[in-house]
Order: C-alpha cells, then sequence, then structure tokens
C-alpha cells in the first residue's frame, strides 16, 4: 500500500526541496543521542545488561498507509524488541495518537540521507509502488533488510532485478502481504493438505468494498496507469484488494505442493469513474496441474464484504474470511476466528535473529505468481466504463459513493461457481482479455 510519495522520491526522497532531516522532538535535538555524540550518529543500542543489539528501523513513506506501519512498530519499541530511529516523508509526518514519534527518532524527506545518517538495520518501504524497487535497492545497498509494502515490484523484470539483488547482498526482504501471517490460512491449508475437502476443483474469492471519490484523488497515481510517462500500479486487484489474490495463491500452492506458475490468465475489468484501472474486476488463473482461481472484487460494491477465499472440493468447501480470520472448514457448524496470525515486521526480526530456523512468512520469492499476473493485468486493455442505469451514486463532493446495481450477487455467484461474469450471462459483462504467461523464474 502507500503513502502519497511522488514520482521525484525515485531520486532521492528530497527532490520537494523540503529540509534533509528535523528530529522527532521540540528541542531540534534528539533525546536518545549519546552524550556527546552527534544528534543523528547511529550507535549499537543494547538492552541493560545484554550484548545483543536491538535492530534499528526506519520507515520510509511514513504519512498513508504507513501510519499503519507506525501502529506495529509503537509496541515492539516500547517492548524494547526494536528501536525506531528515523521516519521519512516529503510532507511533514501526519499526527498518529496511536503511535507517538518516540524521543530520539529523526525525520527526513530523503531516504537516502536517512540511509547514511540513521543507519538502519531494518527498513519498512511504504511508498507509491512505482516508487519501491529503486528505493529498495538503495536500502540493501546499505546493509539493511526490507520490509516492502504490496505489491512488492511492477514486473517479474523488476522481481529478478529485486531479487538479484537480494542474492549478492544477503539480506532479507518481506512483502507486507500480511493476511499470510495468519493461524486460520494455516489451519485451511491443513485441512486442505489432510484432504478434508476431497480433490480441490476451484478456489475463489469474493470481496465488495466501497471507495468514495476523495480515494482516487489521494495522490497523483492513484486511479493511473501511467504517471508522468512511467508505469504505475493501482486498482482493485493490484492495490487494496491484491490480498485475496495472493491468499488464492498460496492455498493454490497447498494444492499442487510446489510455487504457482500461472499459464493464463482471463479478465475482465470495469469501472464506475473516469480512472484507467479497475474498481470492479473478475479474474482467472489458470496453472498446469491446479486448480482454476477466480478473482470476483469490487471497490463499488451495495454491501460490505470483507473478503473471502471459497475452496471447493470434491467432498467439501471452506470458506476462510481472511481480513478477520474466520474460518469454515467441512462439518463446523458456523465460521469461528482464528486468534494468533503472526506479524510480518516481528517474524522478519525473528528471521533476523535465527534465519535457518524462523523462516520468512512472505518472502520476495513467494510473490512471484502475484507479480506474474498483475504484470498482465496491469498491461491489460482498459477497463469498461458502467454508468447510467447500471450504477447509483450516493453522498456529495469528495465523499461521493458510486455502486454498480446488483453487484455483490454475480460477484458472489462468480467466486462459488468459478466463473466470469461474461459467463453468467451477466448483461452488461463483456468478453475476457485471454493472456498467455510466460515462464516465470523465482
Amino acid at each position: 500500500m502507500t503513502a502519497p510519495v511522488p514520482p521525484a522520491a525515485v531520486g532521492g526522497l528530497a527532490a520537494q526541496g523540503a529540509p534533509a532531516a528535523t528530529t522527532g522532538t521540540p528541542s531540534g535535538s534528539p533525546t536518545g543521542a549519546p552524550p556527546g555524540g552527534p544528534a543523528g550518529a547511529a550507535r549499537p543500542d543494547h538492552p541493560a545488561g545484554t550484548g545483543v543489539a536491538v535492530p534499528r528501523v526506519a520507515i520510509v513513506g511514513a504519512n498513508g498507509h504507513g501510519r499503519w506501519h507506525r501502529r506495529a512498530v509503537a509496541p515492539l519499541h516500547a517492548a524494547g524488541r526494536l528501536r525506531l530511529v528515523a521516519l521519512v516523508d516529503v510532507r511533514p509526518i501526519e499526527d498518529e495518537p496511536a503511535a507517538p514519534v518516540p524521543p530520539g527518532t529523526t525525520v527526513h524527506t530523503d531516504h537516502r540521507e536517512m540511509l547514511a545518517a540513521a543507519r538502519p538495520d531494518v527498513v519498512i518501504v511504504c511508498t507509491p509502488p512505482h516508487t519501491h524497487l529503486p528505493i529498495a535497492l538503495d536500502v540493501l545497498a546499505a546493509g539493511a533488510d526490507l520490509l516492502l509494502e504490496k505489491p512488492p515490484v511492477l514486473s517479474t523484470a523488476e522481481h529478478r532485478t529485486l531479487a538479484g539483488a537480494l542474492a549478492a547482498t544477503g539480506r532479507a526482504c518481506q512483502v507486507g502481504f500480511q493476511a499470510l501471517g495468519s493461524v486460520a490460512l494455516a489451519q485451511l491449508s491443513a485441512a486442505v493438505g489432510q484432504g478434508r475437502l476431497g480433490t480441490v476443483t476451484g478456489i475463489g474469492t469474493v470481496a465488495c468494498w466501497q471507495r468514495p471519490d476523495s480515494y482516487y484523488a489521494r495522490s497523483p497515481w492513484a486511479g493511473r496507469r501511467t504517471l508522468h510517462g512511467r508505469p504505475v500500479l493501482d486498482g482493485a486487484l493490484a492495490n487494496p484488494l491484491a490480498h485475496a489474490v495472493m491468499q488464492c495463491l498460496a492455498v493454490a500452492e497447498t494444492v499442487t505442493g510446489t510455487p504457482v506458475r500461472p499459464a493464463r490468465i482471463e479478465l475482465e475489468r470495469y469501472r464506475v469513474r473516469p480512472i484507467e484501472v479497475d474498481d470492479t474486476a473478475t479474474l482467472r488463473i489458470v496453472t498446469p496441474g491446479g486448480p482454476p482461481i477466480v478473482a470476483a472484487v469490487t471497490l463499488a460494491g451495495e454491501d460490505f464484504v470483507a473478503g473471502e477465499v471459497i475452496v471447493t472440493g470434491t467432498t467439501g468447501r471452506a470458506v476462510l474470511e481472511y481480513p478477520t480470520d474466520r474460518l469454515l472448514l467441512p462439518g463446523d457448524p458456523h465460521p469461528e476466528e482464528v486468534p494468533g496470525r503472526q506479524g510480518l515486521l516481528a517474524n522478519l526480526l525473528a528471521h533476523r535473529a535465527d534465519p535457518d530456523g524462523t523462516p520468512l512468512i512472505a518472502p520476495l520469492a513467494r510473490t512471484a505468481p502475484f507479480t506474474a499476473v498483475l504484470e498482465q493485468v496491469r498491461q491489460a486493455p482498459e477497463p469498461t466504463l458502467l454508468d447510467g442505469d447500471l450504477v447509483t451514486a450516493a453522498g456529495s463532493g469528495p465523499e461521493r459513493v458510486v455502486t454498480v446495481r446488483g453487484i455483490n450477487a454475480v460477484l458472489r455467484r462468480a467466486a462459488e461457481q468459478g466463473a466470469l461474469l461474461s459467463e453468467l450471462a451477466v448483461p452488461w459483462a463483456v468478453p475476457p482479455a485471454r493472456i498467455p504467461l510466460a515462464a516465470q523464474d523465482d
């Protein structure tokens, strides 16, 4: 996801001409600076009585969705499991009552200047997707590990570049698909592996959200395919509902026992506003030797459906509501919440301490199928406009919401039946784009 950092961030986040660094304290000097040392000097941080260094963590893209990461960091900072040493954004840091900026944390507008001054061990990158690769490469070159928001990169070529840099530097990269840390997903995967559903014949996902007009004014790249001549990545499938696609790919990996290798996608894209990307879509992913995957999603829903992964087998069906970790397995009378989701940052810290004993939950390699699919979604024909009697509008100004009449029912049918909208005789549906995918390397 994204903090609204403009394209100039690719060349360093100070491109707006703002001051390079300030501190998180009113005095202008970080309260945590060692006596006699420069305010921003990096020093090993050792809890009293231990010889173990506390990881130094920075966040690049600290506003917008970056505030979510600040909230995730705050309890780990308070518990002494990490030290938040720096925040980076081209705009003044937004207040976050649940995660106030700790004393001693420096604030910067340029990620390269921050890397040199703060020398973090771990960097969370939460900037627009088209800036991820250059910032990630700078982070790795500085010797830090990465927590990189999803979508991690824009293409398989960028994926290979980042994978090469990880191999060359020996650093770690966790991708921000936090739903992969779900214990409910692990239980679903175990049920599939144990044959409780029989032979899996299809995997589907349905999600119906709403986004007001202001959502597409949140940043210059919102709702766009390109910006200043450069590819960008937005849309229901690529951004807010990317977790739905990734969860399905994770289940498919359990079914086949091998990494998913998408061979073809079949895609129908729609929009209810003058944007360049989808806000409503059905997507089928075809994999050799695995069940088809169908994603049926919208940001123009009538009622809120958080997001469900529906796994259909010859002897049963399972449903995982992935944002809430509520799981329904064959024989269960009703869905039950499964507690214990593991945080990606905590997992990354544990992996740093014990790389062999603690694997990453969402390593870059695991996201290769997602990137291969989304690259083709980005390059597909522009979505079809739905307007007139097909939609309704409520509210006004920036908070106006547009919904597609009857969309929730048809998207649920699509996910449950493994069908595209055009295959369900939806009168406004268009024929899908059928796009073969080249073989992917991890």
